[in-house]
Parts: C-alpha cells; structure tokens; sequence
C-alpha cells in the first residue's frame, strides 16, 4: 500500500507516476472520501471529549447523591449522536482502504518508462543461445507425462518419473544449497495461507482469480513470497538483524486466469509447479543495493548450470503489482527460440512493509522496512532449460556438471 500522506501532498507526482504503470488512479475519488474521512474523524473526537466531559459531571453529582434528568438526556443525546458517528467514520474508512488496496506501488525514478513487455530494457546476456531449433521437453523424453496429469487432476498438471523426477529434485536441492551459501536461512513452510497473509503481499483483494481458494479464508499459495514476507507481519525487527535473508522451497499453486490459450504444452505454464524463492527484508536505504544482491544470487545459479540467460529490466507497464524495480531473468528455450522468464527480482520497497506492518527502529523512531523477493528459481522451467539445452538431438540428455553429485548420475538416455 502506498503512504497516504504522499498522495495528500504529492497528488499530482502519484497520479502521474500511476499513469507510468498504466493505472488510471481516481485522484478526485481519494480526496473527496479523505475529505469525508477527516470531517467525520473531527467530529467524533469533539463527540467524545464532550461526553467525557459530561461524564464526569455526571459522576460528581452521583457522589454527592444527586440526579439531573437534563444532563442524562444530555449524555444520552451525545451518545446516540457519537454512535452513529463512528459507524459513519468506519464506513469511510473501509471505503478508503478498499480504494486504496487497489492500488499498485509507485515505480521508482529509475525504471524505464514504457506500456509494455516491448519497452523492457535489456541490462546483459550470459552464454551462447544455441542456434539450431531442437526437439521441445515432451518430444526429447516420455518421462513428463501430460497425458496421465490430465486424466488425474486435469489440464495444466504434469507426472514426472524415473531420472526426470530426480532431476527435478536435484534442482531444488542445488538451489536450496546455493541460497544457503549466500546467507539464506532456509524454511519449511504452509503451502496454505489465511487473507491477512496474501493481503499482506498484494495478492489480495485484487488477484483473487489468479488464487486456488479452499474455503472463506484460506487459499493455495501462489509463492513462497507471501508465508515468507508474513513470517515478520506485525513485528518490529532489530535493526542490527538487517538485512533478513529467508529462502524456501514450496509448491506454487496459479489458476492462470488470465492465461487460456498461452503455453498449453508442457512444463512452461502449470497450475502447480515447484519453486525456490529468496526474501530480504532489510533496511530503506540499502534496498537497491540488495535488490542488485538478490539478483546475482539467482544468477549465480543459471551460470553454474551454464545455461544461456539474460537479465531485462521492466519498463514502468510491465513491473508486478507490488514491486518498484524489476529485474527479470530469462533463459534461453532452444525449442521456443527464444528467452523465457525464469525468475523475477523485485524491490517492493516499503509498500508490503506498509500492508503487513513491517518494522524496525533506529534512533527511538518506529519505521517501514523494505521487502524484495525473487525466484531462484522455477524448477520446472529450469527442468525445461537443463533437458532442452543438453540433449544431443539424438537420444542423451547430459547432465551438467553441478547438478551430478545430487543425481548420482552424468546422462539420462531418452
């Protein structure tokens, strides 16, 4: 959630900054309801002085052992009065919450301006994309079975097996084992989460269709960005402990609303897939400077595995809902030919921090801390990326040499 305070005295900079992420913010919505909001707030707080005023009145003439039918009614009156003035100024407030969740977190200075993923700037490229158009994952091995996943959950869904499966596996292990090398203190988390925890993140209220739903107040996790970022909700944090570093690995859960017709086939789009996240929370004036940190740890992965990436910073059009500065990373997908992202490294500055209540304190002063999250990485897409850019177009997957002492094996033959 953006700061309140900002709009009241920058309106004109909000606005058109939102305008940058092609979010069109009701200014005139924002500073009528305020409006309303400060006049009901005033006139509750004159409420309740005056009847506490009268309260006491009222008690020193029942010490005394007296009565008075006027100042009662009096105090009745105010009562009624005061009642119906907090219902009022809790209905502005919630009406003020809602218009506020709705909106995106400001994007930083230095983020490219652009509509779209067209205006996205390239930053640097690791590695030689391979030339010739191979064989897709489903076509080079049967152990990716679509066609089982279908007839069980639907589809979307994939059955691994066999060498596959334990290359998923060796994945996530090498992953896991690369965040703990740069500091990450691993956590094993709920894959379920109540409507405060994804509020907190900004998946809620207004992604709720991109959710799996269980019941009123629990869903499926979309990452392990929101039990992660929720671990510190409503708490204040020793400053000496920043920056936090937290990693997990979980299953992911995404409906794909907004996805029918993209990336039907295979591994590239499912509704669960397996993932590696890394949190940092950490102090406000080191947030870029950890942003730039967390990225190169994902990286770090992609060029042990030797696979071809880039890294692409989002334009102002294309940046998540609660992040003001994005680095994607985006493998290469020799059968696509082309890049795909793989991992996605945000600063969401203070704008979760303010959702979840996020604190710490320097000097005696109570303040916001940073959040930022990234990838690292998708699994099943880095599954894609190993089988893809290893297989020989004949019958052999290699195995990359960082990846063997978790497999216990060099080659899979397909």
């Amino acid at each position: 959630m953006i700061d309140t305070q900002l709009i009241k005295d920058n309106p004109k900079s909000v606005t058109e900054k939102l305008t940058l992420r092609n979010y069109n913010f009701n200014i005139e919505l924002f500073e009528t309801t305020e409006a309303q909001r400060k006049k009901y707030q005033t006139k509750t707080e004159d409420l309740q002085a005056r009847r506490n005023i009268l309260s006491k009145e009222y008690g020193s003439l029942k010490k005394e052992g007296k009565s008075d039918q006027a100042l009662d009614k009096k105090i009745d009156s105010i009562k009624a009065d005061l009642d119906e003035c907090s219902n009022q100024l809790n209905n502005i407030q919630l009406t003020l919450k809602e218009l506020l969740l709705d909106v995106p977190n400001l994007p930083h200075d230095s983020v490219p301006k652009g509509e779209n993923e067209e205006s996205n700037l390239k930053i640097r490229e690791y590695g030689e994309p391979t030339i010739l158009k191979g064989k897709d994952h489903l076509e080079i091995t049967s152990m990716i079975d679509t066609d089982a996943a279908n007839l069980l959950a639907g589809s979307r869904f994939a059955v691994l097996n066999s060498e596959i499966v334990k290359l998923q596996r060796a994945l996530i292990s090498f992953m896991l084992d690369k965040a703990s090398e740069h500091g990450y203190t691993e956590y094993y988390l709920p894959m379920v989460a109540n409507t405060e925890s994804l509020t907190s993140t900004g998946q809620l209220p207004k992604f709720s269709d991109d959710l799996f739903q269980l019941t009123d107040d629990y869903y499926l996790i979309p990452t392990a960005e929101v039990p992660l970022t929720n671990l510190y909700r409503d708490k204040i944090i020793d400053i000496d402990k920043f920056p936090l570093k937290l990693t997990a690995h979980t299953s992911c859960f995404r409906s794909e609303a907004g996805s029918y017709g993209k990336d039907t086939k295979g591994l590239i789009r499912q509704h669960q897939f397996e993932k590696v996240e890394l949190v940092q929370i950490c102090h406000p004036e080191k947030s870029f400077e950890v942003l730039e940190n967390l990225t190169s740890h994902a990286e770090s992965i992609l060029k042990d595995l030797n696979l071809p990436y880039r890294v692409v910073e989002l334009c102002t059009g294309d940046l998540g809902f609660s992040a003001a500065k994005t680095y994607d990373l985006e493998v290469w997908i020799p059968s696509q030919e082309t890049f795909r992202e793989i991992s996605s490294c945000s600063n969401c500055t203070d704008f979760q921090a303010r959702r979840a209540k996020i604190r710490f304190k320097e000097e005696g002063v109570t303040k916001l801390a940073h959040t930022l999250n990234g990838s690292a990485l998708a699994a099943g897409r880095a599954l894609i990326a190993v089988i893809e850019n290893n297989f020989d177009q004949k019958s052999t997957i290699a195995i990359p040499e960082a990846l063997q002492d978790y497999t216990k094996f060099s080659s899979i033959e397909v």
